[in-house]
């Protein structure tokens, strides 16, 4: 692969991956905000919209991201001797599973079977942080 294009492919992946975060960051937040003004007898209807859209919007970002991610490693041959970069894939994988149970989290709200409070949810919210923290560190020092 050209170092240009190598380059061109590493910023898509780098955008499509902090898109893919930031879905990842704010749908627990939007399930807090929706027992909140459940708790107070507000309307949710928005909110779940703005779920249900969030979602959508990840997943294509997540595809992308996970896509481009492939192709690096594979025209870089990255997969043989790179413990990080296995580390990491994990990583991801538990991020896709995260992804995946907070829209389980939405379907279960919307039925009104959702049974975490505000604050269990605010903490749930926080293991994608530790998680992107740790896969910056494995991709940044690369220490096995």
């Amino acid at each position: 692969m050209s170092g240009q294009l190598y380059l061109w492919i590493k910023t898509f992946h780098l955008v499509m991956v902090m898109a893919w975060m930031v879905s990842l960051f704010y749908l627990p937040r939007i399930l807090v905000h929706v027992v909140e003004a459940k708790a107070e007898g507000q309307g949710v209807d928005r909110l779940f919209i703005m779920a249900r859209k969030l979602f959508m919007f990840g997943n294509v970002m997540m595809v992308l991201g996970f896509a481009t991610g492939l192709w690096i490693a594979i025209s870089m041959k990255f997969f043989s001797g790179q413990g990080w970069l296995h580390a990491k894939l994990l990583l991801v994988v538990l991020f896709i599973g995260y992804n995946h149970m907070t829209f389980g989290f939405v379907k279960k709200a919307e039925k009104g079977t959702l049974k975490w409070s505000s604050k269990g949810l605010r903490w749930f919210n926080e293991i994608p942080l530790v998680a992107l923290i740790i896969v910056t560190y494995l991709v940044i020092a690369k220490p096995f």
